[in-house]
């Protein structure tokens, strides 16, 4: 008889965030347990997590290592198989197995190593590499980044006037926001939209490869902007941080092949949005963090405009 599996303490401290988490970790040992005997796995090393699933290092009865990934259930992460399942490897972590209804999948095993130890620079043309390959038609499940984009626009025409953010920004996103939720070219491509040096691990049989898609139907140049907002500390180490932001800016809508400006409006349109997201959530008000990420958010915006 298979060992129950321990939950890491960090993600058992989830259960803060809601009933709804505190019942799904409740569950989990049960849950994974399940799945490991109906697929016929072997537990293979202690378990890690990310901010939303868990993730069991496992072995197939054939020996092959893989891992268990088991997710809350969330919007975001309902067509992340879907996904997988489509690209079949080509860029990204190959699904061995699915099970939507209970949140979990089998994926192949990748290693530890991330895009973080490499030089920001040479991490974004990595990046910009797996664009051309994960960019392909969009599945006709997937939700539409435009369904979103008309939404959020209206959250902008609706911030109050004295938030913290340059009404010229927000005026500006949202004037771009109604011209992209109208153009048909803002969808068609699955898009991963939240790719960035985290989400790209070293692998056995490539160099690099995606994971954790939150996938839509949209525009490839909505991707860029987690590669501005992320490793922020370098930014500002650089003592440039206008000229670090338009150098990774320029870093990969070059390798990438992207339409500048097309790139540009879409950074500042989810720049934006970021800074909304924010600013709604304090109800009290910002505290330090919240100011720092729309202070972040504003610095982007202005910078890849020159």
């Amino acid at each position: 008889m298979r060992q129950p599996l321990t939950i890491p303490p960090g993600l058992t401290a989830f259960a803060g965030r809601s009933p709804d988490w505190a019942d799904w970790l409740e569950g989990l040992p049960r849950l994974v347990g399940q799945v490991v005997e109906d697929w016929d796995l072997a537990y293979d090393g202690p378990p890690t997590h990310g901010q939303c699933a868990l993730v069991v290092p496992v072995r197939t009865v054939s020996g092959r290592p893989a891992v268990l990934k088991v997710g809350w259930p969330h919007p975001e992460a309902e067509h992340e198989h879907l996904a997988l399942q489509h690209w079949r490897g080509n860029g990204a972590v190959e699904l061995l197995r699915a099970d939507p209804h209970r949140h979990v999948m089998l994926l192949e095993r990748l290693h530890r190593e991330d895009l973080n130890d490499l030089w920001d620079i040479e991490a974004c043309q990595v990046v910009a590499g797996l664009y051309r390959r994960l960019h392909v038609p969009a599945v006709p499940q997937l939700r539409t980044l435009t369904s979103y984009t008309t939404r959020w626009t209206d959250g902008l025409r609706q911030m109050r006037k004295d938030a913290p953010v340059p009404r010229r920004l927000v005026e500006q996103a949202a004037s771009l926001g109604e011209a992209f939720a109208g153009d048909p070219d803002s969808v068609g491509a699955m898009i991963h939209t939240d790719l960035h040096y985290d989400n790209v691990l070293a692998a056995d049989r490539e160099s690099w490869l995606a994971i954790d898609p939150k996938p839509l139907s949209g525009d490839p140049h909505y991707e860029v902007a987690p590669l501005l907002w992320n490793r922020w500390d370098e930014v500002l180490a650089s003592g440039d941080v206008r000229g670090a932001v338009r150098e990774r800016f320029f870093a990969v809508v070059d390798a990438a092949e992207l339409d500048e400006d097309r790139a540009r409006d879409w950074v500042i349109v989810r720049q934006m949005h970021n800074a909304l997201w924010c600013i709604s959530a304090a109800r009290d008000g910002l505290d330090a963090g919240g100011r720092d990420w729309v202070t972040r958010c504003i610095t982007i915006a202005k910078a890849v405009q020159g």
